[in-house]
Formats: C-alpha cells, sequence, structure tokens
C-alpha cells in the first residue's frame, strides 16, 4: 500500500511518476492519498492526473460520488470523458434527475458524444421522463448520431421502459445494425404494455436470443397471467436463471395457484431473497399466512438475512392470522436486528398488534416513532377505531391536525368506523361533512358504509334508508346488510325486509342475508317465516357457517365449534364450563335464553345450548392454559350473543381475567366486570 510518507520521494518526478501509482490503484485509501498529494504538490490540475483521480472515484468498486463531485467541482477545464463519468455515477447511484441536470450543463460546454448519449438516455428511462427523452432524441438527430448502433438501441431501450411503444418501434425499424439488446428492449416494450402477441412475434423473429430474451418474456408472460404459454417458454429455455424461476413463481401465487410456485421454489437450484420474498409475500396474498411464517422460519434457519419486504410479509401473516404470538415473534426479531420503524415497518407493526387484539403494543409501538409520518397517524386512528376506543381516536386525530398534518380518506374511515362503535351519530355526520368540506375528499362508498353503519347502529333507520336513496354511489352489499343488521337489532321487521329484498336482487348467494333475516324472525318468534328462509337456503345450497372461536396457546391455535367435544383437553374444558356454570350462578347470572334461535320448548335444552357457545369453550380453555397476568385472546368468526357477553364481563370479573374477544364486527375488551364497547355493539 502507498503512503503519503514514501511518496515524498516522487515529489520531483510529479506529474509524470504520478500516473503509474495511480493506474494501480485497488482502494478507495490509495485514491484519497494520491489525491491528497497531487493537490500538495501542485499536480492536480494537470489533465490526465484530475481525469485519472475522477475516472477512479466513479468506478464501481469505489463508486464515492460525493467526493467525484467535488473533485469535479475543482477541475478548471473539465474534458467531456470527466462529464461523462460524472453523468454516468449519478445515473448509476440512482440520482437520474442530477444526471440529466448535469447533462444540461454539458451542452454549454460540449457537443455530446456515443458515450454521453446512452447514459443520459438511460437516466431518461430510469425516471420515466418521456418528455426529456424525447427533446434528447431531437438533439440526436440534429448532431448526426441518428445511425449510431448503441445511441439508437438506448433510445429503444428508453421509449420501451417510458411505454411508448409505438416509438420505440420506429426507432427498432430505422436501425440498419440490429443488436440483441435492441430485439430485448422491444419484446420488453411489448411485454409492458401487454402486447404479447407482438413480444411473441417478435421473439420468434429474432436472429439470435440471449438469457435475457427467454427472462423478458416469460416474465410478461407470467405478469399478464398467461401462464400456459410461459411455462412453455421456461421449460424450453436452455439455461434459466433466478429471474425466470422468480418470474413463474409470481405469475402462480398471483393466479392463485401457490402449490405449483411451492413446487417451483423446491426444485430451483438456486435461490435468492427475491425468490423468497415472492414465496412469503405471494403465501400471505393468497391467505396462506400460516406457510408464509412457516417459510419465513425456514428462511431464517437457512441464514438468509430478510430485509424490509420480507418483514413486512411476516407481519402481514401475523395479522391475516390474528397471532399475537408469531406478531411479537417478528417485532423482537425487528428490533434485535436493528430494522428501523420510522417508515412503512412501523406502520405494520401499529397496524398488526390493532388486529391481533393488543392496542396497548400497538399505541407503545406509535409513541416510540420519533418522527411520525401521516401513516403512522392512520394506523393508530384506525386501530382505536376498530378496538371502539372512540374517545382517544378523535384525541389523536385533532393532535394530527394540530400539527399540520393533512388527513387522507383511510383516515376519515378509521374515524368513521370509530364513531360507529360508539353510536356516535351526530360526530359520524361532523367529519362526514369535514372530510369534504375542509380537505376535499369525495366520499367513496367505504366512507358511506361506515356512516349508514354508525345510523343504523343507533337505531336512525329510516335516515340511513334516506342516505342509502340519495348516495350519488350505488350502495353494495355491506351497506346492505348494515341496514338488515340494524333492523334486526332494533326489531323494525319491514325496515329489514326492505333491506334483505335489496340484498338478495344484488348478491342472492350472500349468506348473512339469509341468517340475519332468519335470525331477525326467530327472536320475534315468527317461525313459519323462519322456517321459509331455511327452505330457501335450502334450495339455494346456501349453508351457515357454524360459530367458531380460536385461542392461541404456545404457537398453536385452538379451534373450538359449538358444543365442541374433539379437543384433547374436552374433559378438563367441560369440568371448567361447569365450575364457571356454579360460579355464575353464585354471581346471580339468568341466562337469556331469547339468544337461542332455534325452535326449542324447554328452557333447559337452551341454557344447555348457550353454555357450549364457541367463545364460552375458548375461555374454558384459556382459563385452565394461560398464565394468569396474561389477557385471554379469542377469535370469533360470528357477532357474540348478547347472554355470552354478559357471561364475559361477569367471567373476567370472577377469574381477575382480562378477556379479549374479536367477534365479526369488532373488539370486546372484558376487565372486571365491563367491557370497552360499554354494552354497544
Amino acid at each position: 500500500m502507498l503512503s503519503l510518507a514514501l511518496s515524498h520521494s516522487l515529489l520531483p518526478f510529479l506529474p509524470r511518476n504520478l500516473h503509474f501509482p495511480l493506474q494501480n490503484c485497488e482502494t478507495e485509501r490509495e485514491v484519497k492519498q494520491l489525491h491528497a498529494l497531487s493537490l500538495k504538490t501542485g499536480s492536480f490540475n494537470h489533465p490526465s492526473i484530475s481525469s485519472r483521480l475522477l475516472a477512479l472515484y466513479t468506478d464501481p468498486r469505489i463508486n464515492n460520488l460525493e467526493y467525484a463531485r467535488s473533485l469535479f467541482d475543482w477541475i478548471r477545464e473539465p474534458t467531456l470523458v470527466s462529464w461523462n463519468l460524472l453523468v454516468k455515477c449519478y445515473v448509476e447511484n440512482q440520482r437520474s434527475n442530477d444526471a440529466i441536470s448535469l447533462f444540461c450543463e454539458l451542452l454549454s460546454e460540449f457537443i455530446p458524444d456515443s458515450f454521453t448519449l446512452p447514459c443520459v438516455l438511460k437516466g431518461c428511462a430510469r425516471l420515466s421522463a418521456l418528455d426529456e427523452g424525447k427533446q434528447i432524441h431531437g438533439l440526436i438527430l440534429k448532431i448526426g448520431f441518428g445511425v449510431d448502433k448503441f445511441v439508437l438501441s438506448s433510445l429503444v431501450s428508453m421509449y420501451s421502459k417510458c411505454g411508448e411503444i409505438e416509438l420505440c418501434r420506429k426507432v427498432f425499424d430505422r436501425m440498419e445494425d440490429k443488436d440483441v439488446v435492441s430485439w430485448n428492449s422491444l419484446i420488453d416494450g411489448y411485454a409492458r404494455c401487454g402486447q404479447i402477441e407482438l413480444a411473441l412475434e417478435v421473439f420468434d423473429e429474432m436472429p439470435e436470443r440471449d438469457s435475457f430474451s427467454w427472462t423478458i418474456l416469460v416474465d410478461g408472460l407470467s405478469k399478464s397471467g398467461k401462464l400456459e404459454t410461459a411455462r412453455d417458454v421456461f421449460d424450453r429455455m436452455p439455461t434459466r436463471n433466478s429471474v425466470s424461476w422468480n418470474a413463474m413463481i409470481n405469475g402462480y401465487m398471483k393466479a392463485g395457484d401457490f402449490n405449483t410456485a411451492r413446487e417451483l421454489f423446491d426444485q430451483m437450484p438456486e435461490r435468492n431473497l427475491v425468490t423468497w420474498n415472492s414465496m412469503i409475500t405471494g403465501y400471505e396474498l393468497n391467505r396462506q399466512f400460516s406457510q408464509a411464517l412457516k417459510l419465513f422460519e425456514v428462511m431464517l434457519r437457512e441464514e438468509i438475512s430478510p430485509n424490509h419486504a420480507t418483514i413486512l410479509g411476516a407481519l402481514s401473516a401475523a395479522s391475516g392470522l390474528v397471532s399475537f404470538g408469531k406478531g411479537r415473534w417478528v417485532h423482537s426479531f425487528i428490533v434485535k436486528n436493528g430494522f428501523e420503524t420510522d417508515g412503512v415497518l412501523g406502520t405494520s407493526l401499529i397496524e398488526m398488534y390493532s388486529k391481533c387484539g393488543s392496542i396497548a403494543s400497538a399505541l407503545r409501538v406509535f409513541k416510540s416513532i420519533p418522527k411520525k409520518k401521516l401513516g403512522h397517524w392512520t394506523a393508530i386512528i384506525v386501530g382505536l377505531g376498530m378496538h371502539g376506543l372512540v374517545g382517544q381516536t378523535l384525541e389523536l386525530f385533532d393532535e394530527m391536525c394540530r400539527i399540520g398534518l393533512k388527513p387522507h380518506a383511510i383516515t376519515f374511515i378509521g374515524l368513521l368506523n370509530a364513531c360507529s362503535h360508539a353510536g356516535f351519530a351526530d360526530d359520524a355526520y361532523h367529519y362526514f361533512k369535514m372530510m369534504m368540506d375542509d380537505y376535499g375528499i369525495e366520499p367513496s362508498i367505504e366512507h358511506y358504509g361506515c356512516l349508514i353503519d354508525v345510523l343504523c347502529r343507533a337505531g336512525c333507520l329510516e335516515e340511513a334508508k334516506n342516505t342509502i336513496e340519495r348516495m350519488p354511489i350505488k350502495p353494495n352489499k355491506v351497506i346492505w346488510m348494515s341496514l338488515l343488521s340494524g333492523s334486526r337489532k332494533h326489531g323494525n321487521i319491514r325496515m329489514g325486509e326492505y333491506a334483505a329484498h335489496h340484498l338478495i336482487d344484488l348478491a342472492p348467494d350472500t349468506t348473512g342475508c339469509y341468517i340475519i333475516l332468519s335470525n331477525m324472525y326467530a327472536g320475534a318468534g315468527l317461525w313459519e317465516k323462519v322456517r321459509q328462509v331455511r327452505e330457501m337456503m335450502k334450495k339455494k345450497g346456501i349453508r351457515k357457517d357454524p360459530g367458531c372461536s380460536s385461542i392461541e396457546h404456545q404457537g398453536s391455535v385452538h379451534e373450538f365449534i359449538v358444543g365442541d367435544r374433539s379437543h384433547p383437553q374436552t374433559e378438563e374444558i367441560y369440568i371448567k364450563l361447569s365450575e364457571m356454570k356454579e360460579k355464575l350462578n353464585v354471581a346471580g347470572h339468568v341466562p337469556d335464553t331469547t339468544q337461542v334461535l332455534l325452535c326449542l320448548e324447554d328452557d333447559n335444552e337452551k341454557e344447555s345450548e348457550l353454555e357450549t357457545h364457541s367463545e364460552r369453550l375458548a375461555i374454558a380453555f384459556g382459563l385452565i392454559n394461560i398464565k394468569h397476568g396474561n389477557p385471554v385472546r379469542i377469535i370469533k368468526n360470528l357477532r357474540i350473543c348478547n347472554d355470552c357477553h354478559t357471561v364475559s364481563k361477569l367471567l373476567s370479573h370472577i377469574y381477575n381475567r382480562e378477556i379479549i374477544i374479536r367477534d365479526g364486527s369488532r373488539f370486546h375488551h372484558f376487565k372486571s366486570g365491563s367491557c370497552s364497547c360499554k354494552d354497544f355493539w
């Protein structure tokens, strides 16, 4: 290694004798030493010395753009070569805007050459800067580079990546000497624009192909959903690279064929990080949450370092699985490995904890983020709304507005949802109007859905009906279901039948419509109408989903249905149920048999049916297995009935346990004999 002490012996021979050490520099430290020496000896301004130093700083092995720019600014009369080196360095460092600006400065000093033009066109392609690309095309023709093979090839690539396929084809057709890069760019352009048949035609016309030719065709066919053709091309490839394997895996995942994607994954000779991410996010996309998390664990065991995309996929899978334990494990990995949570990762963590029932953990993550962005505020507002904590939701929204952050459409969905869970109809109207008047946000079907829901929950059924009829958007099945559910809750059979009629016309296979209608009739004792609805369901082949509750313990999810006796701990669970019944009787609980929507005459039969509801079995399991002091977290697929809600409140007091149940509507936090919903759900 060259040292400054030894270099003093070279002083009498500079600049000539500086050429040899400059030619043999291998590290950034050596370059900086020679750079310092050139300044000290006054040889820096020798054109060959400054150009060589600049070439070394911009060399991919060193790639120090900051030093390169600083050195360039010190050169008295930079040559075209020096300008070109810096333009290329900006492009390679993903700073194409700066490259184009520097190119504009260059034009006042030099006429660009066949090195400058491909570099700046590459920058335009990366930015999809079509207007700038067209101007450079005009300049190319003006200064006589309209026949240069490399310049024209770069033009074809630029138009291809900017989606301007007609101009791409025109330039290509005028090329006398077409290289494989130009052919590939044209195929890529057709594939990007979805013109797959033309891409195949060009591929068949190619005089010679390289691995990229095959890869871009496979990628284009996969992205356009033509998986059979893509697989045919893939199987015919002379050699397959990781890009082509990944393209096929992504294509199968997007088509929902995760089994074939897994087969390819298992067959791959060598996987890269993109492959693992494609599988994990693909499983998550297809709601195969357990598979996504298992693969994430395999990835870590194989000592493959995940990136942000991997972590986001794992967190989304934990959210989808509603697994607090798995989500907390992924969070621990994030902290241990130094991942920053001030961006999308922080938002994803807040969402995960909110969906998994730990709003306290979501708030802790939110508070720990030093520079909170709109996404973080929106995520916590939506999370608090999901848990019915309307007071905190509105306070955080006001605070967000005070610090100058402008809410977007999703923020208001969180607000309106919170108002809905609390029955704050006036507040919902206030924020709905604020969204339009103060922020110019046009209400979407989701916003109208929240507004209708809050009116229905609050019993304002006529107002909800009128709002639906005045909506500028056609109501969807969610809106009609809200009106039907509200009608059932408030015993308005006429309005319920009106909503059910519209819902059946719009979406006749909506199972929930028939279930709620049947339950509404059963609650009113109209058993003949119950029979008619069930007969209709039978004719249509519609089956009611059984009530199912799940609870996580030691990494495993335990599921229960009403009257379940399949669990390995069934005997212990039913002993605990008997104990719970005795303690509830002592506490004065009288079962609400009106919640039994079956035609049973014996009250004892009705009480027995209530006692084995799925959430009670899950609570019994939790009381047996989950350590005292830890919440009992339960996920239920259907809305919790009034009697189970009352029982859960009493049990939280009797056993001094926090019980968290997420039903089909919202979260309920039972603690010390009360519920966070304040008996409004």
